[in-house]
């Protein structure tokens, strides 16, 4: 199968004022995206809030990315959900409307507690896109699935028959380098940490990354792997830097998901408030925020529409 290369968005999902979506942001979305050097999209994940869609919306928002994408921009749609049929159905669904690939993240409800119950949860997840590539979204913070993908590589192997590889949002490069090692490099790795992009190229085989904050700061994150590449590391550590900055800033914020979407409307693309239960940013935190990214030059350096 392909391996990506270069950065995947986790894009936030849009919302009117009361909460219903709204597709009218996406084209320029996408587009911005692009022109910041994005390589595609990553949709109905965390950062879109997709467990707080209804089946409905989702396959609406897939839809609306699919038309709006430019050419040679992956669209990846994430299907998991705590009902294994529901994700099967949005898994076909990606695949009629003509998605890149297909992706879910262990539910949060049941616990999975082992390798083999991931391996059976996906392999009937993936089973509803047989001609689409599938990643597991290994996130252990948002569901407690912390088991060893190591092994989680050796049971999915020759299993899956589409089975692509993993992306890989935890803090132990030992083990996701172990894991890109696996069998010569035999899966795709996503690098899934947009803190630690610098290290995992410095392992040798970080290739391609589905990141969150790359929809405000992905100018800089792609320029961390330009640096790479042309063997300048001290302008890539100081992008790597800065690229921690502006995380310790939405850290104080509630996050990627709450503070980061609201600097997209600071940065000129309105994507609306979170849904409930998310505690949204309030008008003086958006202020207090804004001051705090304009002190360590945020507005210079992020994303243009």
């Amino acid at each position: 199968m392909e391996k990506i290369k270069g950065l995947i968005d986790a894009p936030f999902t849009p919302f009117h004022p009361n909460g219903d979506i709204n597709l009218a942001p996406i084209p320029a979305y996408a587009a911005m995206l692009r022109k910041n050097g994005l390589q595609g999209v990553f949709i109905n994940g965390s950062s879109g809030e997709g467990y707080m869609l209804t089946e409905e919306e989702r396959m609406q928002l897939a839809e609306a990315w699919m038309a709006a994408a430019p050419e040679g921009f992956k669209v990846i749609v994430h299907v998991g959900s705590t009902c294994v049929r529901q994700s099967f159905r949005l898994a076909q669904h990606a695949q009629k409307i003509g998605a890149w690939g297909i992706g879910a993240m262990a539910p949060p409800f049941p616990k999975v507690g082992r390798v083999e119950e991931l391996v059976k949860y996906c392999e009937e997840i993936a089973a509803g896109a047989p001609q689409l590539p599938f990643y597991f979204y290994h996130i252990p913070a948002f569901n407690g699935a912390y088991l060893s993908m190591v092994e989680f590589l050796e049971a999915v192997d020759g299993r899956i028959p589409n089975f692509a590889g993993i992306k890989y949002t935890f803090e132990s490069l030992y083990e996701y380098n172990q894991c890109r090692l696996y069998k010569e490099g035999k899966f795709d790795m996503l690098h899934g940490q947009d803190e630690t992009i610098l290290p995992c190229l410095a392992m040798g085989g970080a290739q391609g990354g589905i990141g969150g904050t790359t929809n405000y700061n992905g100018r800089e994150l792609v320029g961390i792997i330009e640096a790479w590449k042309a063997g300048d590391l001290e302008l890539a550590r100081e992008r790597q830097n800065f690229s921690q900055a502006v995380i310790n800033v939405i850290c104080r914020y509630r996050g990627n998901i709450v503070g980061g979407k609201r600097i997209m409307k600071l940065i000129g693309l309105d994507l609306g408030p979170n849904r409930t239960p998310f505690r949204n940013i309030t008008p003086d935190e958006e202020l207090a925020m804004k001051h705090e990214l304009t002190a360590i030059d945020f507005f210079n350096r992020c994303n243009q529409l």
